[in-house]
């Protein structure tokens, strides 16, 4: 989709004098708002930005002082799933010492 936007000419000017393409900036301002307010995802924003990573969109949002939207059910979402991990890599060593 192609979204026209009026901006003054002192602010276009502002935003090209610091080296910035005035469509990029306006689209980084839009990713950065829309995660800001929980209304985009990491994953929206990676799609938006064109991103490879994950890790991208988290230098992206640090670089511009916008916190992960990061819950306590995502932490324990995530301490679930390593411990997940490591009992099936202990399985694993222990198999591999039995087989030997």
């Amino acid at each position: 989709m192609t979204v026209t936007v009026e901006i003054p000419d002192q602010l276009a000017e502002v935003l090209i004098a610091q080296g910035n393409d005035l469509s990029r900036a306006v689209l980084e301002a839009m990713a950065l708002e829309g995660y800001r307010v929980d209304r985009l995802s990491e994953y929206d924003v990676q799609q938006l930005l064109g991103f490879e990573s994950r890790l991208d969109v988290h230098g992206f949002l640090k670089e511009h002082g916008v916190y992960l939207n990061y819950r306590l059910e995502d932490l324990e979402h995530d301490m679930r799933e390593a411990d997940r991990y490591y009992a099936l890599r202990a399985d694993d060593t222990r198999a591999e010492q039995h087989a030997r």
